[in-house]
């Protein structure tokens, strides 16, 4: 069997966007029967979570829908990371430019994506970034986890058709 493709999702302090996203992409690909071919993690571009749990909110958000994310804690993304992860997927433009900045290379560089640009729904002119629900309230959580669980859909159907299984 070939090697798993490897998937981050990296927000700004890896509490609440990013574990959701983790998440999210674990739920769903259990679902579709590949946790053999799809690994899933995350990070945050600071320390400051390291260690810790997803934020209350997030985890009152995620088990709300069905996903339990006690287990996972928070760690820092650093630049050894770029040779594990086949992409990683940045929840907005602040995280993209951080991402961008300790890749080691032109190759890591072109491992980073905005995770929204894998939206089916998201509008073209969109600004793409997964906004930061920390300061807000319970609604903000809501959303993100909406607009995440779109984009990971999204990014499954792309990682099926474009990396398990390239056109030839």
């Amino acid at each position: 069997m070939a090697d798993p493709v490897r998937l981050c999702f990296v927000c700004l302090g890896n509490i609440c966007r990013s574990p959701t996203a983790e998440g999210v992409m674990r739920h769903l690909v259990a679902e579709a029967g590949l946790t053999e071919r799809i690994e899933v993690d995350s990070a945050g571009t600071a320390g400051w979570h390291e260690g810790d749990h997803a934020d209350r909110r997030t985890r009152a958000e995620a088990q709300r829908r069905g996903i339990d994310l006690s287990a996972l804690r928070g760690r820092q993304f650093r630049a050894d990371d770029f040779a594990h992860f086949d992409l990683v997927l940045a929840m907005d433009h602040d995280n993209l430019v951080d991402l961008a900045s300790m890749a080691p290379d032109d190759d890591a560089r072109a491992s980073i994506e905005l995770l929204r640009a894998f939206d089916p729904t998201a509008d073209s002119d969109a600004d793409l970034a997964v906004p930061d629900p920390y300061y807000g309230g319970a609604d903000g959580f809501a959303a993100v986890f909406d607009m995440v669980d779109r984009a990971c859909r999204g990014l499954l159907d792309h990682v099926r058709t474009e990396l398990l299984d390239p056109p030839a």
